[in-house]
Formats: structure tokens, sequence, C-alpha cells
């Protein structure tokens, strides 16, 4: 399967979360300390939940765990979640996944690089101030710039960088679907948060495979 995949691509497209870090633990206690400042939620956040919903788009992360709030509620409260998350994440950040900065630097010097995430807009430039790997990416795109759903952004990332062979790898069923939708073929990372059975063109168990792959 490897030597198959070979020089077939021109680009990567990867997912973020589940992906190239972990941030779960961290974006928990962010939104515990959001939880904590409204006198509307009385539940714990933990990073059980945080993973069971990511990969998920910003807005629908919050119907999913809040479906009892009013929407005044639960934007204010997604509003005041986003706050502390960008705030930790400064500081604290995520957990780079291993090999993360050798892999990157093989395949930035074969295939044009990028991110589409479900994320709010800060976050991917979260992620570039704390692994200083922002000069291996030719662009990103997420959730929270135009509020579009992943197929289209990965579709507009496509489209404005004139890719002709593009490649998707992400950890869920969500990337999967949305890869599918955007006519990008799919690599699936099963050491993330989700479950893929079927329709990908390769399986990777590590970052690093992703070398041997492509």
């Amino acid at each position: 399967m490897a030597a198959a995949l070979k020089n077939k691509f021109d680009s990567i497209i990867f997912d973020l979360d589940g992906t190239l870090w972990d941030s779960t633990g961290n974006v928990a206690l962010a939104w515990q300390a959001a939880i904590d400042e409204v006198d509307y939620v009385d539940e714990m956040m933990t990073q059980e939940k945080v993973r069971s919903i990511t990969g998920m788009a910003y807005n629908v992360i919050f119907d999913s765990l809040f479906p009892y709030l009013d929407t005044e509620k639960r934007n204010a409260l997604m509003a005041i979640c986003a706050r502390h998350e960008l705030e930790i994440l400064h500081t604290k950040g995520g957990e780079l996944y291993p090999a993360l900065d050798e892999t990157l630097a093989y395949l930035s010097k074969n295939y044009k690089l990028f991110i589409v995430s479900n994320c709010q807009s800060g976050y991917i430039e979260v992620f570039f101030k704390i692994s200083q790997m922002e000069h291996y990416f030719m662009g990103h795109q997420c959730y929270g710039t135009k509020g579009n759903p992943k197929a289209d952004n990965i579709m507009d990332i496509v489209k404005d960088h004139h890719l002709k062979a593009p490649v998707y790898v992400g950890d869920t069923m969500g990337d999967y679907t949305s890869a599918t939708k955007a006519g990008v073929p799919f690599i699936f990372a099963n050491y993330g948060f989700g479950k893929v059975d079927e329709g990908q063109i390769a399986t990777i168990s590590n970052f690093s495979e992703l070398t041997e792959l492509l």
C-alpha cells in the first residue's frame, strides 16, 4: 500500500485535533472555568466529554453538550468557553504527537501542507505558536473563519491553492465524510479520537508512518 501511494499527491491537508496534537485536557479545564462563570450550568466538564465531541463544528459541539440551554444562553456560554480556551492554550497548549516536527519537515519537501479544522478562529494560530511549526504550512482554514462546514473549507483550500491531487489526513468519521464530500481521498489516523471502519485509502497508527506511506 505504501508504495502505491507515493508520488500520487501534490498536497496534504491535515485535521488538527487528534491528528497533529491533543489539547483535550486543557480544553476541558478552560471550559470548566467558563461553566463556573455562569449560574445556569451545573455539571463537570471532563477530558472524556471533550474527546467525545472533538471534530464537530464549534457550534454543534455546544448544541450537543448543552441541549437543554436556550439559544441565547448556549451562545453566551460558547463565547465564554472560546475565550477561556484560547487563553489557557496560549499558555499550556496541547500535547504534540510524537515525531511531528521531523515528519512535517520530511513531508514539506515533497508536498504542499495545509490544515483544515472545525475549530474556532484563532485556534490554529495557537497551535502554530506553541508548536513553532507554522513554516511547514502554506495555508489553513477553520469553521470559525466563515462558519462553513469542513467539506466546504477543504474545497476552499483546494480551489484557492490550485491543488490538483490533495489527500486529507484525519481521525474521525466526520473527517472522512467531509473529505469524501469534498472529493478528496482520506487517510485515517487511528491514534486519534474517532473510528473509521472503511472507505479510507490507508490507515496510520502513528504520525511518522506518513513518511513511509507518502
